[in-house]
């Protein structure tokens, strides 16, 4: 079962620049939900607890509470503007679920037993993950936090691509619905030669031009 993440938000009446700055300035974050054939509602949530949340992987792939007081609503992040330099968010988008209806969100991929593997354990061998995050369409009961890619059987010259990740029930990923084409690698081991070799010439590549 998923865990539940509860995040505590308030309405605001004041909208435009003006009023975010004067938010942001008291400690404040503006945002706003949509979606879920439902009006935009414009939201403010505390800097210091909506900065802590973004540092935990789940807030952009999980479904999130909003808990506004009188209502509770399930939403999903979908745009973060951040300060250029400064440790601190500008603005949130959120878009509304309906059980029923599917999502498409990116969820981050967890690598299990690289070490174990016999690419793993072979200081001649190179592991590149090719891709961290993958987009996947599901109803959101069956969303997952995150996709387990075991690669405890990962050997040298393997290459483990899209259409090998094994999903959870219920769970598509987007892009092989797009063709044979799409289905590219998300984890390649190569030998450790091979790799300088390739990176060398890439390098030569560049001198030349």
């Amino acid at each position: 079962m998923a865990t539940q993440h509860i995040i505590k938000a308030s309405l605001r009446k004041d909208e435009g620049k003006g009023a975010s700055r004067r938010l942001r300035r008291a400690g404040q974050v503006p945002a706003i939900v949509y979606g879920g054939h439902q009006d935009p509602l414009s939201i403010q949530f505390e800097h210091h607890a909506i900065y802590h949340a973004s540092n935990s992987e789940w807030f952009y792939s999980a479904i999130i509470d909003l808990d506004m007081g009188n209502e509770t609503q399930k939403v999903i992040l979908r745009d973060m503007q951040r300060h250029p330099f400064k440790q601190q968010i500008m603005h949130l988008d959120f878009q509304r679920i309906s059980a029923d209806e599917a999502i498409r969100v990116s969820v981050p991929l967890h690598f299990l037993n690289q070490e174990k593997s016999p690419a793993g354990k072979s200081s001649d061998v190179v592991i590149t993950h090719e891709l961290n995050e993958v987009e996947i369409s599901c109803l959101p009961k069956d969303l997952p936090e995150y996709i387990e890619v075991d690669l405890s059987a990962l050997k040298q010259g393997d290459t483990v691509h899209l259409s090998e990740i094994k999903l959870p029930a219920g769970v598509s990923i987007t892009e092989l619905k797009l063709g044979k084409e799409h289905d590219v690698a998300v984890v390649i081991a190569r030998h450790g030669r091979v790799e300088e070799e390739s990176s060398a010439e890439t390098e030569g590549e560049g001198e030349d031009k």
